[in-house]
Parts: structure tokens; C-alpha cells; sequence
């Protein structure tokens, strides 16, 4: 496998996209596939698709391209998800309780584990098998079971001193739904979900 630190994020970030469409590919009963049609799919030059996997090994063969199971496999173990991932969500108001309900993640290496929140009304609340935990109990939840990711879904205002929380309390993935910047120690990592920066992208191409 090749050297973590050689490899371009941006590539690591392309590979849950191949993931999910070699899921499809499984789902459709397909056996073998080629960077072709990977990228005919996914709008990727097939060569680009190539140099991504070859980061990581030989996958595929001349002739017959690649066996859909096996890179399949192949680019979870690489991603880490042939396992289940245990995360956090802090801040139960409507994005919170959405993602706290959504049953997508479990299939792709992932379960919500663990809810927080600061306002004592919602304290208390369940939602589906969990109970929304005081913010006081963070540290040792999160602690007590081992849990590394957590997304944050509070105002901006609140986002840096729960990060920091959740980083003192060992968590080394934060997924930040607050339109803010939030500031982290090294080998802690950040991703921004921001919809109105998405959708501001995407309006300086509309015709008004």
C-alpha cells in the first residue's frame, strides 16, 4: 500500500465516490467494470481514475478490467470502513435531529451513538434508541465509548467551543455543519458541510 503521507487528499476524497458507485454496480449484479465506464458514470477521466487507484496498488487487468467485488473491498479496507465507526452529533434542533433519524449511514460504516445538547428542554428527549445527553456528560461519553467522529450542528456562534470539547474528549473527525471556520489541534481533521456556500457556487452560473 502506498505512503498515506504521498497521497494528494483531493484523491482520497474521490474514493467514497468510486466506493458508492461500485456499490451500485454490486446492486445491478455487475461482475467486472473498467476505468471507462467508472468514468462515463461518474464524469472522471478514466485516466484520472487509474492514477487514483494506482496510489494504492494494482487492482485491475489487462483485458478484463476490474472485478466490481474485489475494488469494492478493496477501497474500504483502504478507507477504513469495513468496520463500524461510532460518531457523536451535538446540537439537536432540526439538522441534528435529521441526521440523528437518517439510516444511511449504518450500510456505508457508521452509527450515531451518542447525542448532546445544551438546552435543558431537549435533554432527556429520545430519538429512536438514543437519549439526548447534557453537554456536562460529553467528555466522558464520548469517552467511555472510544468514539473518534462527531458532527456539529449548532449555531456558529457555539461551533469552536464544542469542537473543542469534542477534541479534548479524544474525537480526531469533526464534521461541521455550523457556517463558521472552527480552529483544531494538527491530526485533527475538519469537513465543512456549508449549503448556502454550495448554493452560492452554484448561482454565479445561473442565467437571473
Amino acid at each position: 500500500m502506498g505512503n498515506k503521507a504521498a497521497i494528494p487528499d483531493i484523491v482520497i476524497g474521490r474514493l467514497p465516490i468510486y466506493l458508492r458507485a461500485l456499490n451500485r454496480m454490486i446492486q445491478e449484479n455487475r461482475e467486472y467494470t473498467s476505468s471507462h465506464e467508472l468514468g462515463e458514470r461518474l464524469g472522471i477521466s478514466s485516466a484520472q481514475i487509474r492514477k487514483d487507484l494506482s496510489h494504492f496498488g494494482e487492482f485491475g487487468k489487462q483485458g478484463t478490467g476490474y472485478n466490481v467485488r474485489y475494488l469494492y473491498e478493496q477501497l474500504r479496507q483502504i478507507l477504513k470502513v469495513d468496520r463500524e465507526w461510532l460518531m457523536a452529533v451535538v446540537g439537536i434542533g432540526d439538522l441534528g435531529r435529521a441526521i440523528a433519524h437518517y439510516r444511511g449511514f449504518q450500510a456505508r460504516g457508521f452509527r450515531v451513538a451518542a447525542l448532546f445538547d445544551a438546552d435543558p428542554a431537549k435533554v432527556g428527549e429520545r430519538i429512536g434508541e438514543l437519549t439526548v445527553l447534557p453537554m456536562s456528560q460529553l467528555v466522558e461519553e464520548i469517552t467511555r465509548q472510544n468514539i473518534r467522529i462527531a458532527m456539529i450542528a449548532v449555531p456558529a456562534s457555539e461551533a469552536q467551543s464544542v469542537a473543542d470539547k469534542l477534541v479534548e474528549a479524544g474525537v480526531q473527525a469533526l464534521l461541521n455543519y455550523a457556517p463558521i471556520t472552527i480552529t483544531v489541534p494538527p491530526g485533527v481533521r475538519v469537513q465543512y458541510i456549508d449549503p448556502a456556500a454550495h448554493l452560492q457556487h452554484m448561482t454565479y452560473y445561473l442565467t437571473p
